[in-house]
Order: structure tokens, then sequence, then C-alpha cells
């Protein structure tokens, strides 16, 4: 017998402090990269905690009952994620997405939604503060969600087949309780809401017409995702990478599409409306079509390190500095320092030559979120 090794870059306790330059500054908000990127977005990975083992993100034989998840001690407190989003906000973010793992796991989420939607923008304008979740706990958490200041949420749903469903999750959770919590979602005002769908080949291909003709009319929007190489323990094969292209193609041989403009200049999704007025669908493409030029995403780690792209092998620790007792304007600096240097395009350089980049070793999807 043969067995599978895969192989897991813990990358969480590597310490790269950030350097603090000599010369402080005051944020500005128009915060570029190397290509001129802004720094718009972040997204807070709150807990590597997960109920599911979804094949793409946390298999079982990775993340099995004798996996170290972190301690609790190392997990940034409420206050120091309030505290370094609020420096964040200062260089130019405007939405703020809650990930995980799970982040509905995270004991009194709801106090920290409410401590993130008192942050205001330089000119006082609300944040766009949203959440992505499988779904699991949705139902019973959504009105205290909303009532502390969420906007809108992301649900995951990779097949609407129970069968199929449960085989993706691994941890036999049924469609009907997902729905349930999409529903709930919707009745208490937490929208747009958007549902994702990971599709890879072989596993719930197949899935992708009954999910868009399952939610076609409804107030949700379906966008699917290609199949990606994030961190180390998925086993991701390019053959398995079903393309967007591939994904538009099965839609509109059944119910007719056009393409529409992107609502903002770095979505990531590429739109399409049914042509019959049933609303409308995504794509992701981070595969086949990288949209590296315009990302101006960053993600800040369940213990405070900060990563400048999905597919990064290292973070900057933050924690440490906000520990350590550096003050505001010497961390917003140090922010500043690092947005300034950054160069990602992996992406970019997968699609021009993946096999060279195949056995990166990459941060963990569950440790810094999607």
């Amino acid at each position: 017998m043969t067995e599978k090794i895969i192989p897991l870059a813990d990358l969480r306790y590597l310490n790269r402090i950030p350097v603090i330059p000599a010369r402080l500054e005051a944020p500005t908000g128009l915060l570029a990269d190397t290509r001129a990127r802004p720094l718009q977005d972040l997204r807070i990975s709150i807990t590597d905690r997960c109920n599911f083992r979804c094949v793409y993100c946390m298999p079982k034989e990775v993340f099995d009952k004798d996996y170290a998840f972190l301690p609790q001690s190392s997990l940034l407190s409420f206050e120091e994620i309030t505290r370094i989003t609020s420096l964040f906000v200062a260089h130019g973010v405007e939405k703020i997405r809650l990930t995980g793992g799970e982040p509905l796991l995270r004991k009194n989420v709801e106090k920290l939604i409410a401590m993130l939607s008192a942050l205001r923008t330089p000119d006082g304008r609300e944040l766009d503060l949203t959440l992505t979740t499988n779904g699991a706990l949705l139902a019973r958490k959504a009105q205290a969600l909303k009532d502390a200041g969420l906007k809108r949420v992301t649900v995951s749903l990779d097949a609407l087949d129970d069968k199929v469903f449960k085989k993706m999750n691994d941890v036999d959770f049924a469609v009907s309780d997902v729905l349930e919590g999409i529903e709930e979602a919707h009745r208490v005002g937490l929208g747009p809401i958007k549902i994702n769908m990971v599709v890879k080949g072989g596993m719930n291909d197949q899935e992708i017409v009954p999910m868009a003709r399952h939610f076609k009319g409804t107030p949700y929007i379906l966008r699917f995702i290609e199949y990606m190489d994030v961190g180390a323990s998925n086993g991701w094969k390019m053959d398995e990478v079903i393309p967007s292209s591939e994904v538009v193609r099965r839609i509109e041989a059944d119910m007719p599409l056009q393409p529409i403009a992107p609502n903002y200049t770095g979505e990531t999704a590429d739109r399409w409306r049914y042509v019959d007025g049933g609303g409308e669908i995504g794509v992701i493409s981070s595969v086949t079509q990288a949209f590296c030029s315009d990302c101006s995403r960053a993600r800040l780690s369940t213990e405070g390190k900060l990563y400048t792209c999905l597919f990064a092998t290292g973070g900057h620790d933050l924690r440490a500095l906000m520990r350590g007792g550096n003050t505001d304007e010497e961390i917003s600096t140090a922010i500043a320092h690092i947005w300034r240097a950054r160069d990602d395009r992996y992406s970019e350089l997968r699609t021009a030559k993946t096999d060279g980049l195949k056995t990166e070793r990459k941060v963990e999807m569950s440790y810094i979120g999607g």
C-alpha cells in the first residue's frame, strides 16, 4: 500500500519583524505599491479553526484530530485587531472582510464586529464591513451579526447535491443547513449576499449548472472560483482546474448570458448577467486569467502577521510591534514601508510558468483566509 504524503509548510511561527524606518510619517490615505496598486482592502483571519474539512482548504488527512491549532494567547485580541485595523483605514482601506478558518467559531465575534463598525474613514464614512462563512452557524448568528454592524456576508457553498457537498466538506454537513443560514441572513438584511462555489474538476463540476439554475432569479449572487494552489496541503493539480471560460460556456448553453462591467476597479470577479433578467453570476479566474495587476488586498493572519499576497511564503509580524510597545505612528510607518515595497504577482508568474512555481512553500488558506 502506497501512502499519500502531502507536504505542509507551517509558517505560523516564522518571525519577520518589520523594521521601523528612522523617519516616521503620517498616513495620507494614498499608499501605493511598486506597481501603483493602492491599499484598499484588508482581510482579517480571526481564527485558524474550522468545523469543515474542505478538500481544497483543510483536507482531513492533514488537519486531523492531532493537528495543533494556535493557542488562544497567540491570537490577536479584539482590541489589537481594532487598533491595527484603524491604522490600515488611515492608509486608505475602506473594505474589511473577516475570514478564518471559520470566523463564526470565534467566541463573541459580534463584539469584534461592533468595535470595527465604529471605525470611520478619514473623511467620516462607514467601512464596508463583511464576513465570509461556510454558513454552518449562520442561521443562529445572523441577527446578532446584523445588530452588531455587519453589512453583508459571503457564503461558501460548493454543491447542491447533498452527497457531493458532504464529500467536499468531509464532515457530513448537509446542504439544507447552509441554505437555511443564507435565507436567515437575507431576512435580517445582510446583503447583497454572495455565494461562492469553488469548482474542482472531477469532484463537483457537475454542479455548475444546477447551482446556477437554483440561484437564478433570487436576490443572491453566485460566484464560481477556479480551484487554486493556495498553500501546500490540498494536493493541487492543474488538470483539476475548470477554467472560468468553461463555467460560463456550460451555463450559457442552458441560460444565455452577457458580460457586464465591474462594480469597481480591482473587483476579483468578472460579472455576467442573464439575458432574460434573472440576475447575475460572477467568475473568479485566479489561475487562468490572473488579476494581480489591480489587486489592492492585504491580509492579516490570526496571530497578526501581514501578508501582501494570498500566495505568500512569509509574513510581517505586526503583533510583535503591538506587544513590543511600539506606537501607532511607528506601526503605521512600518505598514507604509511594507506596502510600498510590495511587488507580488504570483498568479501572473504561475500562469507563465506553472511547473516552476508548483513546489513553492506558500501559507495555507485556512491561516490567512481566502
